[in-house]
This record gives C-alpha cells, sequence and structure tokens, in this order.
C-alpha cells in the first residue's frame, strides 16, 4: 500500500480563470478521480491547511491518498502532470509505501 500526499497553492494563472472556467476544469478534474476510485484508490483526506499549524508550509491546500501499489501511485503522478495541473497550482509531493515509526527511526538513525 502506497500513500500520496500533495500540497499545493493556486498560481496567478488559476486566479486569471474565470469561475467558469475554473468550475469547468475542476469537473473534467472529478471524473479523472471517479475512475480512480473505481480502480481501488482511497481519499483519505483533501483539506485546507490551518493557518495556526505550527511550522506551518507554505501551501493552502493538501490530499492524502493511498494507492493498492506503487505502481498505481506513479500512474497518477503522469496523470497529474497530464491534466496541466501544474500550470494552475505550485504543488509538492510525497509518496511512500506505509510503514510506521520503527522503520524510519531505524533508516534516521543509519544515515
Amino acid at each position: 500500500m502506497y500513500l500520496f500526499v500533495e500540497c499545493w497553492k493556486a498560481r496567478p494563472e488559476w486566479l486569471a480563470l474565470s469561475i467558469e472556467d475554473r468550475g469547468n476544469y475542476m469537473a473534467e478534474l472529478g471524473k479523472g478521480i471517479g475512475e480512480l476510485l473505481k480502480s481501488g484508490v482511497e481519499i483519505v483526506s483533501w483539506s485546507m491547511n490551518d493557518p495556526d499549524t505550527s511550522y506551518r508550509a507554505a501551501f493552502e491546500y493538501f490530499a492524502i491518498w493511498k494507492f493498492p501499489t506503487k505502481e498505481q501511485a506513479t500512474g497518477f503522478e503522469n496523470i497529474v502532470q497530464q491534466s496541466g495541473w501544474y500550470n494552475y497550482f505550485e504543488q509538492v509531493n510525497l509518496k511512500g509505501e506505509v510503514s510506521g515509526p520503527d522503520f524510519c527511526i531505524g533508516h534516521m538513525i543509519e544515515l
């Protein structure tokens, strides 16, 4: 199982679109999301980044996805790229296999 975390904020190109154009773009995006969900992908959350978060990342939104396989997560990366998303949003991503503290702590100790 793989997790994929996206953090993003609007670029000026997004803000320059009309509300109608933004809605149309998101409607198309919604169709693609529906197809992902049918393939076993789960949305854990789409959320806004609370302004009072300690050491807050400079992004307004974040999403957490769960993918059955790494290949599906990598395919998702390609879909996002092809959708033109990065033309409208500045974004950073995190992707990794589901694990626990012991795995990461062990890795950090061995650096």
